[in-house]
C-alpha cells in the first residue's frame, strides 16, 4: 500500500505537520462545531498561500482566535480586529479576518436554527461542488470553489481526501462505517 502522492515524499518524519495532518485529520469527520469552524477559517486563510504556511501558523491561529470558540469570535469588536491585523503570527488579511468573524456570526445563527453547525452540514446534500459553493456563498463570506471543496473534503463530507490505495483511506472508511 502506498500513501497519497501528497505525502509520499515526506518520509517517516512524524513531526512534519503535513504527515500528521494527512494521517490524523484530513478526511476524518469532525463532530465539534468549534473544530469545524477552525477548519473553515484555516481553509479561508490558505487561499493564495501554501498549506504549509497555514499548518506552521496553526497554533498562532488558535491563540489569536481564542481557540476558535465560535461565540467568542462572533462577538469580536473593532479592537480585536485591529489586534488580529497586527498579529504577525497569523495571516493579516483584512478580508480574511472579517470573514472569520462574519462566518462565526452566521454559524451562531445556524446553531440556533439547527442545534449545531454539524447538524446543519449533516442535512445538506452535497451532490455537486457547484451546489455546495452556492449554499456556502448564501451563508458565508470568502468561500469560493476551492475553499468549499477543501473544507468539505477535509471534514469528510466529500470523497477524495485520500487515494484508494492509501492506508488512511481504509481507516476513514472504517471509522465512518
Amino acid at each position: 500500500m502506498g500513501y497519497c502522492d501528497f505525502v509520499k515524499g515526506l518520509g517517516d518524519d512524524t513531526s512534519n505537520p503535513h504527515k500528521y495532518y494527512h494521517d490524523k485529520e484530513y478526511g476524518f469527520a469532525l463532530s465539534d462545531d468549534n473544530d469545524l469552524f477552525e477548519r473553515l477559517v484555516l481553509e479561508i486563510n490558505q487561499a493564495g498561500l501554501s498549506w504549509s504556511t497555514i499548518l506552521n501558523k496553526r497554533e498562532n491561529f488558535r491563540k489569536a482566535y481564542d481557540n476558535f470558540i465560535i461565540e467568542t469570535v462572533a462577538a469580536y469588536q473593532q479592537d480585536k480586529i485591529d489586534e488580529l491585523l497586527q498579529d504577525k503570527g497569523i495571516i493579516r488579511n483584512k478580508l480574511k479576518v472579517n470573514a472569520a468573524i462574519y462566518n462565526a456570526q452566521q454559524i451562531v445563527l445556524l446553531q440556533r436554527e439547527f442545534g449545531s453547525f454539524k447538524k446543519w452540514l449533516d442535512i445538506q446534500e452535497f451532490e455537486t461542488l457547484d451546489q455546495a459553493v452556492k449554499l456556502f456563498k448564501k451563508h458565508f463570506k470568502f468561500v469560493g470553489g476551492e475553499i468549499v471543496n477543501e473544507f468539505l473534503m477535509s471534514t469528510g463530507y466529500l470523497p477524495g481526501a485520500h487515494s484508494k490505495d492509501c492506508p488512511i483511506y481504509k481507516e476513514i472508511e472504517n471509522s465512518n462505517a
